[in-house]
This record gives structure tokens, sequence and C-alpha cells, in this order.
């Protein structure tokens, strides 16, 4: 990364875009503080007031590849999250009923977490993200393994958030889901943000009169 500088407002959709090896994931894990930086420092700061936060209080983080532990179930997966968060029972076990009925994966609560499928495992990863209900929602890749349905079911998922005043940040390379969902983007290239796009582009790119992937083309291939 050099010199990463982010404006994602509150209650917006924010997507991080760009080539497979830009930094995306890295960029991610440095904000949430899971990666050291080689040099220099990270910060969260409000706009409105100049303040440094620390988001971690707060967020809710969806990586590309969730790690699971095998062998416990769903739910004891997501009482075990519950606890860390601070949640008491009669708080936890209706937010854990209303997820897993929302992502479609009731039906398995009871069953352990090596049987699921990667799509299965992607929609667990959710109810663990969200548990807690954050007002800023980091996502990695969240299509990952997910088949058209599953698809559907995260993009109305996003709207949700979204609508709720919550603030989500995600990463993705489906150009076609970016250009429905946020509100803003950005291109990283080579660990460099080299294009940014606000609301009035991207209601271009919705309308046709603008072209988000050749757009793209043109910034990561006019990077030396």
């Amino acid at each position: 990364m050099s010199e990463l500088d982010l404006h994602v407002p509150a209650g917006d959709v924010y997507g991080l875009i760009g080539p497979n090896g830009a930094g995306k994931s890295s960029a991610v894990r440095l904000l949430l503080k899971l990666t050291r930086p080689d040099c220099g420092a990270v910060e969260i700061v409000e706009s409105n007031t100049g303040v440094t936060r620390n988001i971690l209080e707060n967020v809710g983080y969806l990586p590309e590849n969730p790690y699971l532990y095998d062998h416990l179930s769903l739910f004891e997966l997501l009482c075990f999250a519950a606890s860390v968060a601070g949640l008491s029972q009669d708080v936890a076990e209706p937010r854990i009923s209303f997820l897993s009925e929302k992502l479609g994966i009731a039906h398995a609560l009871r069953r352990r977490l090596k049987t699921f499928s990667k799509g299965m495992r992607q929609r667990a990863g959710f109810c663990f993200a969200l548990l807690h209900d954050p007002d800023l929602v980091v996502l990695d890749e969240p299509m990952s393994g997910l088949d058209p349905l599953g698809r559907k079911m995260v993009c109305e998922l996003i709207a949700e958030l979204k609508g709720q005043g919550k603030t989500v940040f995600f990463c993705s390379h489906i150009l076609s889901d970016v250009e429905r969902l946020c509100d803003r983007v950005a291109i990283l290239h080579r660990g460099r943000i080299v294009r940014q796009f606000d609301a009035d582009d991207l209601i271009g790119f919705r309308d046709g009169t603008r072209n988000l992937e050749n757009e793209f083309v043109t910034a990561v291939g006019g990077v030396s």
C-alpha cells in the first residue's frame, strides 16, 4: 500500500475493485488491524470531527475465505460469536434465528460446519459478521462461492443494510454488482488508488452512458 486514502461516508455502500493481486484484501486487513504495516500508520478518521476512531468496536467482517471451526455446529459457532461480542442469551438467540432464516440456512443450525458446502460456509460467515448488528460491515468478495440465488440474496442484504443506515465497504471483482450496489467506487492497482467514482459517475454506468468495465481497463492499463 502507498498513501491509501479512502473517503467512505457513513451510510454509503463503498466498493473497492481492482485486478487480482492489486492489494484489495491486504488493504482490508490493514484497515481492520489484522496486518501490521511495514511503515507508517493506519487511521480511521471521522471527516466531520477529525477524530481518529477505533472502528473495531463496531464492525462486522466477512473475509473472502472465512475460517470456521469445523467441529462446531452453526448454532454453537454463533453462540460463541455472541459471547465474544458480549450479547446476552436473550438477545443472541432471537438474532441467530432471524439471521439464519434470512440467509436460508436455519435448517442447518445443528449441523457441523465441516459438512457445509462453500456457499453455505459463506452464508454462515455472513451470520457471524452480522450477529452483533454492527454499524460498519466489511465484506471481502462477498459473492464468492455463491450460486445465482445466493448472489441475489447478498445483493438484497447489502441494500437492506444501507436502508438501515449501515455503512458497507466491500471488495469485489464482479463489476455488475459494484455498479448496481455502490454509492462510490475506487479502483486499486498495485497498492494505489488510480481512479475514484462518485454517485454521479455511477448513474452514468447504470444508464449506459458510461461503461465501468472500459474505465476499469483504461485505469489499470494506463498505470505503469
